[in-house]
């Protein structure tokens, strides 16, 4: 359907020319020569907003009256439903409301019917109208402040700035909404191209999120009601769950410069650093991607990141380096996803996780918080940062035995034994270190505060399935820097959806 002529006339506008008039006039009264410059915004804010929802209606009504002169003047022209039956018969005045980021304004047009079948609105078409009242302005206006913080400050911000437009229960539909098009986003889209001597970097983790009953996994369900059977107590043992969180898996994919780096540069010595040596950099991140479900199981997440590495590097040109925090279940997922693409990976446990179990041996032989405590650990890591991971344990293992330690100090020096002993092969840190890799998960660390902990757990917040997962599914896509990109791709799929027949009428509306 081709646009018809919209070119305005004074008339048409003569309500937006008054209110322009009035205005004017205000400002330049006695009264408004008094007002301070807040009073002045407050008064503009209020009175442009009218200002253009009015010139919104007013151009709405200009069309209505051409769509209705355009159709007397031709009697004959045909229009088909999406289905392909015609519509005979017209109807003028057919009127719905749109409550758009300046207010409410009424939408007349022409209604094409026919026996037995719904009503065809053209016009709807044209101005790509929503199924609702909301426009796609205002529905933009809701997602960016629901997702950017809670849905009570959403809704204060959106009547700030638009007025009384939107309720909170509407605000919460219009976020899932939103989210409908996230995957289908990313499927279509295309990483930028990336030179080869530049690692691609794949990190996976999990984070809890406090949901209502209903919206628990059924294990999780299953245990919370036999705690509630039980009685209620009013402290949990040692090491029990509330069971009242479903696990968001987080995962990200970003391309890095090699960094070389030697084992000082990580570790420190206890006494400081000389400064006779310069300390290299570590490896940055760069073009980061991030993805996160709380419906899909871990493997599907996973899987969507090295689909997103398999986008930047089709031909496995470049060293896939994945850092994890060494739990069986997400190792075992990687390696099967790696298997299945024909890649061959780097996997690397991370450094962090490892300092925390050296620590704890640490403290088997030395007080907390001392300086042989210091030094101890530091020698022992950046042994391991040298390659000589299982080295260290077996000291470890020679060391308590030489002191005799207790049950529950010796307990703590074989955990960091077992855990070394058992994930050798994902200790090489001399050879990242060497090629410039990172060691760490920062940045998945830091998207699953960003992700999760600054909006999802914020105090008091307990989450529907639906909801959860489009809060968090739109602010991985803001992390991305794609939400202007997506809320296009988002709008043009509603369009289609809405109007799958581009051809429901089939005559020029241009004068």
């Amino acid at each position: 359907m081709e646009h018809y002529d919209t070119r305005g006339t004074p008339e048409a506008f003569a309500r937006s020319v008054g209110a322009f008039h009035l205005l004017t006039a205000t400002l330049s009264g006695q009264e408004a020569g008094e007002w301070t410059h807040g009073e002045l915004e407050e008064h503009l804010q209020e009175a442009g907003r009218a200002l253009m929802r009015q010139l919104l209606q007013d151009h709405l009504d200009l069309r209505a009256i051409r769509e209705e002169e355009h159709l007397a003047v031709r009697p004959g022209l045909r229009v088909t439903g999406p289905e392909g039956r015609p519509r005979p018969w017209r109807e003028r005045g057919h009127e719905r409301w749109l409550s758009t980021v300046f207010g409410h304004v009424r939408v007349r047009r022409v209604a094409h019917r026919g026996p037995g079948a719904g009503n065809v609105h053209p016009a709807d078409v044209l101005l790509s109208l929503p199924a609702g009242r909301h426009s796609a302005g205002l529905r933009r206006l809701a997602v960016v402040e629901a997702v950017r913080g809670s849905i009570d400050q959403a809704l204060a911000a959106v009547g700030r700035q638009c007025g009384p437009v939107l309720g909170k229960r509407r605000l919460e539909e219009l976020v899932v909404e939103a989210a409908a098009d996230v995957d289908g986003f990313y499927r279509a889209r295309i990483p930028l191209p990336c030179s080869r001597d530049m690692p691609l970097v794949i990190q996976a983790d999990g984070k809890g999120v406090v949901m209502r009953p209903e919206a628990l996994r059924e294990a999780t369900r299953r245990k919370a009601a036999q705690a509630a059977a039980a009685g209620r107590r009013g402290r949990l043992a040692p090491g029990e769950k509330p069971n009242r969180k479903r696990m968001a898996t987080i995962a990200c994919v970003f391309d890095t410069r090699p960094a070389p780096r030697r084992p000082h540069d990580v570790i420190g010595p206890p006494e400081g650093r000389s400064g006779r040596r310069t300390r290299r950099p570590r490896p940055r991140a760069e073009n980061k991607w991030l993805t996160a479900s709380l419906v899909k199981p871990p493997e599907e997440v996973i899987g969507e990141a090295f689909g997103q590495a398999q986008a930047r590097d089709p031909h496995h040109l470049r060293d896939w380096i994945v850092l994890v925090d060494g739990a069986r279940h997400q190792l075992d997922v990687i390696r099967t996803e790696a298997a299945r693409r024909g890649v061959t990976i780097h996997v690397l446990i991370d450094f962090v996780h490892v300092t925390e179990y050296v620590w704890a041996a640490a403290h088997a032989f030395h007080k907390p918080g001392s300086r042989e405590a210091e030094a101890f650990t530091a020698d022992r890591l950046t042994a391991i940062l040298a390659g000589h991971a299982a080295r260290v344990a077996d000291e470890l293992l020679a060391l308590a035995d030489q002191a005799h330690l207790a049950t529950s100090p010796r307990e703590a020096v074989i955990t960091c034994h077992r855990y070394l002993t058992g994930h050798l092969d994902q200790l090489h840190y001399d050879t990242a270190l060497e090629a410039g890799w990172p060691i760490a998960t920062g940045a998945i660390e830091g998207a699953c505060r960003h992700l999760i902990a600054d909006r999802l757990d914020i105090t008091g917040a307990r989450w529907g399935l639906a909801g959860a997962e489009a809060v968090l599914k739109l602010r991985a896509v803001t992390s991305n820097g794609d939400l202007d990109t997506y809320w296009t791709f988002h709008t043009t799929r509603e369009h289609e959806r809405l109007y799958p027949n581009p051809d429901q009428a089939t005559y020029r509306l241009t004068a």
